[in-house]
């Protein structure tokens, strides 16, 4: 299979007029129009609850049209200007599949809203939104201009992000069970009832300052204890940084450390929309951050976690080994004593001192279970 997508995915490098472009844009749209239809058929077992509440299906109809027309039309311009005829076939291939299963015609009855599902919708809509958004932004502001967009190793990154959005609805089972189970007699109606009576914005900085904290705590003990670097030593093994590096991680350091983060914001009772607030402002930070973007924060850097602030995090220069642990607010890296400290501006490598690390997602999934490099 990875034979197969090497070949289909072979260029990395974009030029203007030679048909990769829309070759692959073709691909996306019409494996994304695949996934949409499979969803419409079994969308209790493949949409997320939270999301499918505030679907417009005729809106999402239209879409996926647009989306089919497009990628057609786009399969047939790499026919006509890419020697390399693979992408455009396979955008075929994908939309064929996807027509014959009904397109964006698929009529969607009635269906049980408890049942254990997976977050294709949530990958489907992920993908689209951070696509278009953030390869935007890093070609408007690069850091790296010589990078490429599908730069190396970026199908390892897009299977994490892949496998990750998937299993969002899994996550979420095991991180509230371990949760209101083993902490759900902590809970306070007075501390709950005080943080209410807040202002909304000061709750949506307490709750990012509350998480900030434990996410500090856990995450300088990912790169303190060897045992917990096996698995964290994965999100370190990139080599070049763009919003997509940032999906590189073990699953069971995405189990643990969201059960970690979230035990405080369970205990001090946020309510859901603030809760809902932080999950959006965590999610645009984290790929914000990891980006292959060049821009100026003056002052703020030393108060929030900034793209420059983190690609010294993943940086292999001696100056950066085991500092810049926080996820939001890099002051408590400057109060802790654990902020880089480096002439430089930016940093000139990334990845895990050594290269070590395997490439392609299952190696990596099974890479902690392995024996280390001493």
């Amino acid at each position: 299979m990875r034979q197969l997508s090497d070949k289909i995915f072979r260029s990395t490098e974009f030029r203007f007029g030679e048909g990769a472009i829309s070759g692959y844009l073709a691909c996306m749209l019409a494996i994304l129009s695949f996934f949409g239809v499979v969803a419409f058929h079994f969308p209790q077992y493949l949409s997320t609850p939270e999301l499918r509440a505030n679907y417009d299906v005729e809106i999402l109809r239209q879409v996926m049209f647009y989306g089919m027309v497009l990628s057609g039309s786009l399969g047939l311009l790499n026919f006509v200007r890419n020697t390399n005829k693979r992408l455009g076939a396979v955008a075929w291939l994908f939309l064929i599949i996807t027509m014959m299963l009904g397109g964006h015609t698929v009529e969607i009855g009635d269906f049980p809203d408890n049942t254990p599902y997976i977050g294709l919708d949530w990958f489907i809509l992920d993908l689209l939104g951070s696509t278009l958004i953030f390869i935007f932004i890093e070609k408007l502001l690069p850091h790296r201009k010589e990078q490429p967009i599908l730069r190396d190793d970026w199908k390892t990154d897009l299977h994490h992000f892949f496998v990750n959005h998937l299993l969002v609805g899994f996550v979420l089972l095991v991180t509230n069970h371990f949760v209101h189970g083993a902490f759900g007699w902590a809970q306070s109606d007075s501390i709950k009832s005080m943080i209410e009576q807040m202002p909304l914005v000061l709750q949506v900085l307490f709750i990012i300052l509350v998480a900030d904290i434990f996410q500090y705590v856990t995450h300088r003990l990912y790169h303190e204890v060897p045992f917990f670097w096996r698995f964290h030593a994965i999100h370190h093994s990139a080599k070049k940084m763009d919003w997509l590096a940032g999906s590189r991680q073990h699953f069971l350091e995405l189990i643990v450390t969201r059960c970690l983060v979230l035990t405080p914001i369970f205990i001090l009772g946020f309510s859901k929309a603030v809760i809902d607030i932080y999950v959006i402002i965590v999610g645009i930070q984290a790929v914000f951050n990891h980006a292959n973007v060049r821009i100026k924060f003056g002052w703020l850097q030393y108060i929030i976690v900034t793209p420059q602030f983190h690609h010294w995090h993943h940086s292999s220069d001696k100056a950066a080994i085991d500092r810049n642990y926080a996820a939001h607010f890099s002051f408590l890296d400057y109060l802790l004593g654990t902020a880089v400290k480096d002439e430089k501006e930016w940093p000139d490598e990334y990845g895990v001192v050594g290269d070590y690390v395997p490439d392609g997602m299952v190696k990596q999934q099974m890479f902690p279970f392995k024996s280390q490099p001493k």
